[in-house]
């Protein structure tokens, strides 16, 4: 097995791969459990149904890295849901409800009218469900991947304190002077681009499980915000690593194989729960 595995990241594909799913996890588990206690999984789900539509226009429009176009408006769509969350007319579910919905019903449509490649099928599976796109990364978008999860992570570092009153508290964080609206924009933007991100990982329809798998793990066997962050971040690089290893070796789904690992390692997380009390 290791000499297959070392055979295998002889390969600059693979090793590419193999960086950008551990950073993509880093990621993706540092707001996953703001994301939780401020209940908005949804968002999630709802933004990467955006991205998919965006995917599809930047295939049709031959653009050689679409996350040019995929990432602005992600981020504008994420700032739009925030704003609209808020309004009394529209309701913050059913906004992510249509604006979902909306996306891949446009997204599909613009595909099978303009798109010229003969592989359809195929081409709406991987963008949906992550099948391939992870092994076919270049140089460019690794580095790319690379600056944003930095980014992502230093942003999170920066604002932790800001971000923790605003998760538990925003009403009093904004009574002592915090602008909860600004951070609570912050958090968003950085949603939508770790969404991004995680499109070539796990497709856009298994991208809510990456972000909430691993809080909802660690929140079983630690009570405090920095435990649940730090354990979350170790159980999501562990998880898309073997999830990557594993679907090198048997050759299954990367993003399907990497889920399949966060809900056993939950299940685990559970057990011990039930049996500790």
């Amino acid at each position: 097995m290791f000499e297959t595995l070392a055979q295998y990241f002889s390969f600059p594909f693979v090793r590419y791969a193999f960086i950008v799913g551990v950073l993509i996890s880093l990621c993706s588990s540092l707001l996953g459990v703001t994301l939780v206690l401020k209940r908005f999984s949804f968002i999630g789900d709802g933004l990467s149904h955006v991205a998919f539509g965006a995917i599809s226009l930047a295939t049709v429009m031959n653009m050689t890295n679409n996350m040019y176009l995929v990432l602005p408006v992600t981020i504008i769509a994420a700032i739009l849901l925030l704003r609209t969350g808020k309004n009394t007319k529209i309701q913050g579910d059913a906004a992510v409800a249509m604006i979902s919905v909306a996306s891949l019903a446009i997204g599909y449509l613009v595909m099978n009218i303009f798109s010229a490649s003969s592989n359809l099928t195929g081409d709406v599976c991987t963008t949906l469900f992550g099948s391939t796109s992870i092994l076919t990364l270049t140089k460019g978008e690794v580095w790319l991947c690379t600056i944003l999860s930095l980014m992502v992570t230093i942003a999170f570092i920066l604002f932790y304190n800001k971000i923790f009153a605003v998760t538990f508290d925003e009403n009093f964080a904004q009574a002592i002077g915090t602008h909860a609206s600004v951070y609570n924009l912050v958090i968003a933007v950085i949603i939508a681009v770790i969404i991004v991100l995680a499109m070539n990982l796990v497709g856009s329809l298994l991208i809510s499980a990456l972000v909430i798998f691993p809080a909802l793990s660690a929140m079983r066997i630690f009570k405090s915000f920095r435990s649940v962050t730090l354990c979350s971040a170790v159980i999501s690089i562990f998880c898309s690593s073997a999830g990557i290893l594993i679907s090198i070796l048997a050759g299954t789904p990367v993003g399907s194989t990497i889920v399949a690992i966060d809900l056993a390692v939950f299940l685990l997380c559970s057990i011990t729960e039930f049996f500790r009390r």
